[in-house]
């Protein structure tokens, strides 16, 4: 399976149990702040916790980008060389 397959088969089993617990359609008894409190903003609690994650993840990544010295020098060769190509087009840099 790919990964994009496998989000989306564990997506769909988790909002199946989901949805089959704040329906009540499983003959499972929860206790009833559970049930009126706790499941109807779970999927909010999840999308912000999820958020979170990605912002805390990008900004990791982020301020340790500079840790990467060969990607680093290979850009600046990169910009190097597309400047000196525009020079020898005319253009001033």
């Amino acid at each position: 399976m790919t990964r994009a397959t496998e989000a989306a088969t564990i997506f769909g089993i988790t909002a199946t149990i989901y949805f089959a617990l704040l329906f009540q359609w499983l003959p499972v008894t929860l206790p009833k702040t559970v049930q009126e409190f706790t499941l109807p903003v779970l999927p909010w609690w999840v999308l912000v916790s999820f958020g979170a994650y990605s912002l805390g993840n990008i900004g990791y990544h982020v301020l340790t980008f500079r840790d990467c010295p060969e990607a680093f020098d290979e850009l600046q060769i990169q910009i190097s060389q597309a400047q000196a190509d525009l020079r020898s087009k005319g253009m001033t840099i």
